[in-house]
């Protein structure tokens, strides 16, 4: 079996950060949240990193952030193009929205040849979390009774903000934790006691005990994963087309959903007690600024990061 590499979803930094050219450091010394990924799965083993971009963005994701992390590890490229698509399908007159994370994975499907894992390119989710899906993903590959895949799952009070609402992906585990579905919250706000969503624009709420396991968007797979979402695109894009075709997005949650219930694939849900940080609203960055600084000062990372 092959070794885990790590892909990276980046197709929306050009439009949330102006080009690429307003990325914001969080290091001392000019680091991204990125870099920290990055240096944090090194550490738990991986040595290649797949960054799925726009390709109008590319020139400038390699100067602000692919060279540099080139020294380090092994860099490949995918391009998410709205446009690709299964042969007989069309992206429909009017559409500039890509086709959502499920899609993102897909379009690395041609420089991915083994198990991988998977993030966002704009959150810290700290090195316990990449050691654990490291270890899974190297340890358990697919089996005659199906796939193996894996979730780090956090504690939903280390992921939310004092700033405003956020999304969460609560999950629901069978005894042996392996998932079993998960359930969007898009309103969950910190409380004075715990964590407390809504479900009617704030009519009404309803508490969620703190140590409630949430995805965060690290999921880990086999090679199957892109085999079976490329698979269900088709059906995906006949509903979308027809009831949404300017914003229906392919979700990865949702080709993980399909296969469980098939039968066809378990989910290891995997714990990380590492805090989760991403600059949800602006507020909320010189709170991820003094984190990660602070995480630096205590010996967790090296300043600078690389050693320049």
């Amino acid at each position: 079996m092959n070794k885990p590499v790590l892909v990276v979803m980046a197709a929306g930094m050009g439009s949330r950060y102006g080009g690429l050219k307003q990325l914001d450091p969080v290091g001392t010394h000019g680091e991204l949240i990125i870099d920290y990924s990055i240096y944090d799965a090194r550490q738990a083993g991986f040595e290649t990193v797949v960054f799925v971009i726009k390709e109008e963005i590319d020139q400038a994701f390699r100067e602000a952030i692919g060279n540099r992390l080139s020294q380090v590890m092994e860099v490949r490229y995918a391009y998410q193009d709205r446009f690709d698509l299964p042969e007989g399908y069309t992206c429909p007159e009017g559409r500039e929205k890509p086709w959502g994370t499920a899609h993102a994975v897909l379009a690395a499907r041609k420089v991915i040849d083994g198990p991988f894992a998977v993030i966002n390119a704009d959150d810290y989710y700290g090195p316990n979390s990449f050691k654990e899906i490291y270890t899974y993903l190297s340890a358990h590959p697919d089996t005659e009774d199906g796939y193996e895949y894996a979730m780090v799952g956090y504690l939903l009070e280390n992921t939310v903000t004092e700033n405003g609402h956020v999304a969460r992906g609560v999950c629901q585990e069978d005894s042996d934790h392996f998932l079993t579905s998960v359930i969007e919250r898009t309103k969950i706000l910190k409380g004075e006691t715990c964590p407390r969503y809504t479900e009617d624009e704030g009519a009404t709420w309803h508490d969620l005990p703190g140590d409630t396991i949430v995805s965060m968007n690290l999921w880990g797979f086999s090679h199957s994963y892109l085999e079976e979402a490329w698979a269900m695109l088709p059906g995906f894009l006949d509903r979308a087309l027809k009831e949404n075709p300017l914003k229906a997005e392919f979700f990865l949650p949702y080709v993980v959903s399909q296969l469980i219930e098939a039968g066809k694939a378990r989910v290891k849900v995997l714990r990380s007690t590492d805090r989760w940080y991403g600059v949800t609203y602006r507020e909320d960055r010189p709170r991820v600024v003094a984190a990660i600084q602070g995480l630096a000062q205590q010996g967790m990372y090296p300043q600078p990061l690389w050693g320049k």
